[in-house]
């Protein structure tokens, strides 16, 4: 089983950037595709972003396009998520997972096999 571990959350203000991080180990990260999702207080978990095994296919939660961008290393065994022109509603925990299964990228939670702890993102208005 894999194990995730995110990183590079933060408060920013709006308008700014911030780029998260979610570190494999125990298993290669290439044999997984990666989504990226988030949770703020007293809603659904959503996606965000995710990346398909090989980093050829991604896909984006409506409200994050041409503003966010999902990218991997598997020599580094990361899945990276570049997060531009945050607003406050993006402020949530924000959570990577792995779905070992799919060749393609699946945007619901419940498809996902193993989970990070999440890294909170907060912007300011």
């Amino acid at each position: 089983q894999v194990q995730l571990v995110e990183s590079g959350g933060g408060l920013v203000q709006a308008g700014g950037s911030l780029r998260l991080s979610c570190v494999a180990s125990g298993r290669t990260v290439s044999t997984y595709a990666v989504g990226w999702f988030r949770q703020a207080p007293g809603k659904e978990r959503e996606f965000v972003a995710g990346i398909s095994r090989s980093g050829g296919k991604t896909n984006y939660g409506d409200s994050m396009k041409g503003r966010f961008t999902i990218s991997r290393d598997n020599a580094k065994n990361t899945v990276y998520l570049q997060m531009n022109g945050l607003k406050p509603e993006d402020t949530a925990v924000y959570y990577c997972a792995a779905d070992g299964r799919s060749l393609q990228v699946v945007t619901t939670r419940f498809w996902y096999d193993a989970w990070g702890q999440g890294t909170q993102v907060t912007v300011s208005s």
